[in-house]
């Protein structure tokens, strides 16, 4: 079967995904709040300890639209005891576990990710072990694709050597100051992987102040918010945002419609790298 590429799949996969990390009791009200508001794209993770996805998915079974839905399998050591599967099982049987009772909260799961490998550096008999059972899943049509988070250019380069299914994405914290995140973009360029970058704003407040971002941004009379999700989507990215305020979740999606200039993209990508 002939490979997508990253160009077909970013085209079927929203440009914007609402995060749904530390929203506790009010995940339902603002996960329907961000469909209302036009976002198709939803990401959550079988961790209780920062997510609730069982609220994620009350909210996806009233609505009517049809949403990509993304999870992740979470290691114990960042889980809190609220576990959804067995810890004294193998790891291959906790990864079915964990997308067993995603699949039952969410309804349908489009992206399953490894939340995170096990060590620092490099991948570790448990993670490549993890990633074969997540290549069964894929092909037994538990979820459509597959990726990895918080991973280092590194560790990415070396599952995409290694693996049967190379990931789809991987979604990492993208901060200015390394290059919003620039290494690892480059191994996602030369493996046809797509980066969906989280933090945006929050991990690079002192960068979005700068005069020249806010120049930017008076330049197309519009928010720096906006200019910044207009120059990640301008890379390729797809954005990650968890705002929990209506009008902010309505004012990031009109970044679709800002164009910026070469230059301009060029200023942003060398603030602080």
């Amino acid at each position: 079967m002939m490979m997508e590429d990253s160009q077909s799949r970013l085209s079927s996969t929203p440009s914007f995904i609402y995060g749904t990390a530390w929203k506790e009791e009010r995940t339902e009200a603002l996960v329907t709040e961000a469909i209302a508001a036009g976002f198709r794209g939803i990401d959550t993770a079988n961790q209780r300890r920062h997510y609730h996805e069982a609220a994620v998915g009350n909210a996806i079974r009233k609505s009517r639209e049809s949403l990509f839905v993304q999870t992740k399998f979470t290691y114990v050591e960042s889980q809190d005891q609220r576990l959804p599967y067995d810890p004294a099982a193998d790891y291959p049987t906790q990864v079915r576990q964990s997308l067993t009772s995603s699949l039952e909260r969410l309804g349908h799961v489009d992206s399953f990710v490894l939340h995170g490998p096990r060590t620092r550096s490099g991948l570790s008999s448990i993670d490549r072990d993890v990633w074969r059972t997540m290549e069964e899943l894929q092909r037994e049509g538990g979820t459509r694709l597959i990726g990895i988070s918080n991973a280092t250019a590194d560790q990415l380069a070396l599952l995409c050597d290694s693996a049967d299914v190379r990931p789809t994405f991987v979604q990492n914290r993208c901060f200015a100051r390394l290059g919003w995140d620039r290494e690892v973009r480059k191994v996602c360029e030369r493996e046809n992987v797509i980066y969906q970058g989280f933090s945006l704003l929050t991990a690079n407040v002192a960068e979005l102040a700068s005069l020249e971002v806010r120049r930017i941004a008076a330049a197309h009379r519009t928010t720096v918010p906006q200019v910044v999700f207009a120059f990640a989507l301008a890379l390729g990215m797809i954005c990650l945002t968890g705002t929990t305020n209506p009008e902010h979740m309505r004012d990031d999606l009109t970044a679709t419609d800002l164009e910026l200039s070469d230059d301009e993209i060029a200023t942003i990508e060398e603030i602080s790298g």
